[in-house]
């Protein structure tokens, strides 16, 4: 006959027939809560960020070189900036919600909550489920993604042309930001910042594991289409990178706005190469 020990308070691991009882968390001796810690320090200094720069209402554009935060863009709202309102002023402009980024900021957090690597990330840094492997824990029940809220994480493929909006606005705010406002050509520092977000940021969009599925999937015959195939191996290279992109993305949009924050504010001037 054999006899099961139950599993420790605060574990949830199965210590039934064939299972180890072990009453310790974990038997690891590294450092395993450094990833998830500094995991959660950072997804929560940049939602903090960028959930309080949309508050703020001022400081997205930069008149004089046409350079507008991508936190800002579209620029919907009636209480936007006339000339950074690229496709006009049709949303409210309510004072107790980030109005003036209201096509843009919930659309952003909703793709990248989605996100099959933000997941893991916020699974383990936030829910503790596991916060790390070989690691117990501390919930007795598992339900994965069958129940609300997690059952929105189905949405993610819808999330993701939603991105790709996005992205195709931020490309054209960094193409208009290529004229000043005396109507010249003109590049400086903000172009090159702007710039490399909108690159990083499509390199991120196309790394998703949903983009890889929409280009290759439903095929059973690569050979019978040879661009899908070439175009399919190309976000498959990118979707090696997507934690790195993922990670990169987020710096990068912070120092775009915060560039632009800082030239409205006058804090510092625009090295210009042209104009």
């Amino acid at each position: 006959m054999t006899t099961t020990t139950p599993a420790p308070a605060g574990s949830s691991g199965d210590t039934g027939a064939g299972r180890a009882a072990i009453a310790a968390r974990t038997l690891r001796t590294d450092r395993w809560w450094f990833p998830p810690a500094i995991q959660a320090a950072g997804l929560a200094a940049w939602v903090i960020y960028a959930v309080s720069r949309t508050a703020m209402k001022d400081n997205y554009w930069v008149e004089q070189y046409h350079y507008l935060t991508p936190f800002y863009s579209p620029c919907t709202s009636t209480g936007c900036i006339p000339e950074a309102a690229h496709f006009g002023q049709f949303t409210p402009d309510w004072w107790f919600i980030p109005a003036y980024a209201v096509l843009s900021l919930p659309f952003l957090l909703l793709f990248r909550l989605t996100c099959y690597y933000y997941r893991k990330a916020y699974y383990r840094a936030f829910w503790l489920s596991p916060p790390a492997c070989a690691v117990a824990e501390p919930h007795q029940k598992y339900t994965g993604e069958t129940r609300f809220p997690l059952l929105g994480q189905n949405l993610h493929r819808y999330f993701f042309y939603a991105a790709v909006a996005i992205s195709l606005i931020n490309t054209y705010d960094a193409i208009l930001a290529l004229r000043t406002a005396d109507g010249e050509f003109g590049f400086g520092l903000g172009n090159v910042i702007l710039f490399t977000n909108v690159i990083l940021l499509w390199a991120y969009t196309a790394s998703c594991h949903s983009c890889r599925s929409i280009i290759g999937g439903k095929l059973n015959h690569f050979s019978e289409h040879p661009v899908r195939y070439k175009a399919w191996g190309i976000v498959s290279k990118l979707n090696g990178r997507h934690m790195l992109l993922a990670w990169i993305t987020l710096g990068t949009l912070a120092i775009t706005d915060f560039y632009i924050w800082g030239l409205a504010a006058e804090w510092y001037s625009d090295p210009r190469i042209i104009n």
